[in-house]
């Protein structure tokens, strides 16, 4: 019996994952719409944001503790049906029934981010399943399609807005929510490759404490690598139109399209040359560091603007990177360990942006900012702003110390399988 053809299995996970980051980026681009059109107050905006995070966390979760139970091929291939579906009911309801359009909005997020979720448990853990011979260049062209999908769509969107009005929104949806489909139709006529729902039973070096302790140590890693790229990632277009001037189309394009563009040249990079995937994610906290520490300091807008772009470009290794050192250091880990990791992902990009937020809000009322931002010749918000980066640089240095740990202890004593 021949080997079945995983081709166009890997073409439905890169497929899967581009068309996934419109969930990430496009609804933040019509809030203000929605606003305008439903007077959704700014809490009840930011909440949806907050239910996004929220549910994905929740399904990583799950799927940590509960994953044995859960046909995972049949989960993979309706996954992308549950990402239309989602994004059909965020359209439908607010236009048929505008009286509850919030409740569309929700009903809708709730949907789309369990898709979200649930990519980010699988699509990882079936590309590190389907045989190749270079698993770290599959791995990082995954993960580099989500950013190249990010670019496309708030490019697509931001000119289709600009050219057709906010009030047609309804209609770009409907056209994103029917891409997925392609991915689902992918799935269902390709075969799944055979993945452990939990830790094999392999014999390998090590004791069952070691791997777990290797375990904990991946997950503080992404969090804080996710922290460092997740951060930025959403504050970016508010700082450039903050600190350049300049209109929301062009902020939209030159910040996060801008921030997603260097994010996946930086992954299609070390998908082609990188080898060092340790020495890679030190390197990369230290530059990502470097860049929220350079925002925060410099009185230049401009010096500060491309500091924000390049942390694409020094934080892109963090998350796939850290799952690629999982691979390698922790072998047959399992999708209940992708999932954890998924969590401390998720948990980063909840907490790293909201705190700079915080951060903002309060600082830029006070007379300090006030003070400092007429010396500097910058508004207080400016002041808030570089402040919020200063503290946010924080997640980067610690996150230097977390690899220096991680590769000291994955080379003290190597987890290795001993099966043949």
């Amino acid at each position: 019996m021949s080997a079945p053809n995983f081709k166009r299995t890997k073409l439905a996970c890169y497929v899967s994952y581009f068309t996934m980051s419109s969930v990430f980026c496009v609804p933040p681009l019509l809030f203000m719409t929605f606003r305008e059109l439903y007077g959704i107050s700014y809490t009840l905006l930011g909440t949806l944001v907050l239910v996004n995070f929220i549910t994905q966390l929740g399904i990583d979760l799950i799927f940590t503790a509960f994953s044995k139970y859960f046909n995972t091929k049949l989960v993979i291939r309706i996954m992308p049906l549950l990402t239309a579906g989602g994004m059909f009911l965020y359209a439908l309801i607010p236009t048929f029934f505008p009286g509850i359009a919030y409740i569309g909005l929700l009903l809708g997020t709730v949907v789309f981010s369990v898709a979200a979720g649930l990519s980010e448990v699988l699509m990882s853990p079936t590309i590190a399943a389907i045989p190749s011979d270079n698993p770290q260049r599959d791995m990082s062209t995954l993960h580099s399609l989500y950013a190249f999908g990010t670019f496309a769509m708030i490019l697509v969107s931001a000119l289709y807005l600009k050219l057709f009005g906010t009030e047609n929104w309804v209609y770009l949806f409907l056209f994103l929510g029917c891409l997925p489909i392609i991915a689902a139709v992918l799935f269902m006529t390709s075969p799944i490759p055979e993945m452990h729902s939990e830790e094999t039973t392999e014999k390998v070096s090590g004791s069952p404490k070691r791997r777990t302790a290797g375990l904990i140590i991946c997950l503080v890693c992404i969090f804080f690598g996710s922290c460092a790229e997740n951060t930025m990632s959403n504050w970016i277009s508010t700082y450039v139109e903050n600190a350049l001037g300049i209109s929301k189309l062009v902020g939209d394009i030159l910040g996060t399209a801008m921030f997603a563009v260097f994010l996946g040249l930086a992954r299609i990079g070390y998908a082609k040359f990188g080898k060092n995937i340790c020495r890679t994610l030190l390197v990369s906290m230290i530059a990502a560091a470097a860049c929220y520490l350079v925002v925060g300091l410099s009185t230049n807008a401009t010096v500060s603007f491309i500091a924000c772009s390049l942390t694409g470009f020094c934080s892109s290794m963090l998350w796939p990177g850290t799952l690629i050192m999982m691979e390698e250091k922790i072998p047959n880990a399992g999708v209940a360990a992708y999932a954890l990791m998924a969590a401390g992902g998720d948990l980063g990009a909840s907490v790293s942006p909201q705190l700079l937020g915080i951060i903002v809000d309060n600082v830029s009322t006070t007379d300090f900012a006030a003070r400092l931002g007429m010396t500097l010749n910058i508004t207080p918000e400016q002041v808030g702003l570089k402040i919020g980066m200063l503290v946010s640089a924080l997640f980067p240095i610690i996150g230097i110390a977390v690899i220096l740990t991680a590769m000291g202890f994955f080379k003290k004593k190597p987890i290795t399988s001993k099966s043949t």
